[in-house]
C-alpha cells in the first residue's frame, strides 16, 4: 500500500490554501492549515449562530459553508468559502458585505481585525 496525498482536490481550494499559506501571517496561515483538512471536518455555519457570537461591524472568515438558518439583525462582513443561496439572500436583505476569502486576502493581506469563525 502506497501513501497516498490527501488534501482538496478542488484546484481552486488548493490554490487558495497555497496563497493564503505564502503570507507568513498567523491568521491566514491557520485558516490555511483549516481548509487543508478533510472536507467532513469544514464547517457549516447557520446565520442564527453567526448572528449570536458577532457584534456590529465585525469581519469574519468561515472555513467552509453559510446555511440559512436564522437572520442577521446587524452588518457585518462575512468572507466564506461556499454560501446557500437562502444564506445569500438574507445576508444581502441584513445589508452585511459578503466576500469570498480571496477579495478579502486582497483587501486585507495583514488580516487585521479579521476573526475566523470556528
Amino acid at each position: 500500500m502506497s501513501h497516498r496525498i490527501t488534501g482538496p482536490s478542488n484546484y481552486y481550494t488548493r490554490k487558495l490554501i497555497r496563497d493564503l499559506w505564502k503570507t507568513k501571517r498567523r491568521i491566514w496561515k491557520k485558516l490555511s492549515k483549516k481548509l487543508s483538512g478533510p472536507r467532513k471536518n469544514r464547517l457549516e455555519a447557520n446565520l442564527y449562530r453567526i448572528n449570536k457570537k458577532t457584534k456590529e461591524n465585525d469581519v469574519i472568515v468561515i472555513p467552509g459553508k453559510v446555511l440559512a438558518n436564522g437572520d442577521l439583525d446587524h452588518k457585518i462582513t462575512i468572507a466564506c468559502l461556499a454560501i446557500s443561496k437562502a444564506a445569500q439572500q438574507k445576508v444581502e436583505v441584513s445589508g452585511s458585505k459578503l466576500l469570498t476569502i480571496e477579495e478579502l486576502l486582497e483587501q486585507n493581506p495583514e488580516g487585521n481585525n479579521v476573526k475566523i469563525f470556528y
